[in-house]
């Protein structure tokens, strides 16, 4: 279930979440994976040191 964010994305990216639960918030990509049901999440790191996961659909470069 490759998107077009998925393939754009690399660890070390900057990137800034547009929808979801964590909208607003932008940090580093550190993370990428994919779920059992096929779905390709990320790990954010924001510049403050916390992280969190969201969908790379979520995201914009």
């Amino acid at each position: 279930m490759k998107t077009e964010n998925s393939e754009k994305l690399t660890n070390g990216d900057f990137c800034k979440v547009i929808a979801g639960t964590h909208t607003g918030k932008s940090g580093i990509v550190s993370d990428m994976n994919t779920s059992k049901t096929g779905h390709i999440t990320i790990t954010v790191m924001q510049e403050n040191g916390v992280r969190f996961k969201t969908l790379v659909k979520n995201v914009i470069k």
